[in-house]
């Protein structure tokens, strides 16, 4: 049975703003997240349909505050949430915020690719 934890995830991405603890296991991405400071990631998803993320995701928040607004309304998970949010959302969260997300691997590295390109595209500009 694959497994991985907080501790034993392959990969440690350090944002400044948020930290991304992931692994991949059988099609789907692991992320541990713990966010460091108020982050609304909407400018980083430009160029992608909407200007949105496309991957579909399934959590559960431990700490703080999680939002996900869509075209026509705002989803808030808080402490304590299971969630599942499909595609055409821009997430944000507030400082302190941790939480579990599952999400299909493939979809979420043309998303991750979206938003290092934006990230390199702001910090030469």
């Amino acid at each position: 049975m694959p497994k991985v934890s907080r501790e034993s995830a392959a990969h440690v991405d350090d944002f400044g703003a948020a930290l991304d603890r992931h692994e991949d296991v059988e099609g789907y991405t692991i992320n541990f997240l713990a966010i460091r400071q108020d982050a609304d990631l909407a400018p980083m998803l430009k160029g992608l349909p909407g200007d949105s993320c496309q991957c579909p995701h399934w959590g559960y928040v431990t700490s703080g505050t999680l939002t996900f607004r869509f075209a026509d309304r705002e989803e808030v998970c808080e402490a304590g949430d299971a969630f599942y949010v499909g595609p055409g959302h821009t997430p944000s969260a507030t400082a302190g915020t941790e939480y579990l997300q599952f999400s299909p691997a493939s979809e979420l590295q043309a998303v991750t690719a979206a938003i290092v390109k934006n990230m390199q595209a702001m910090q030469s500009a």
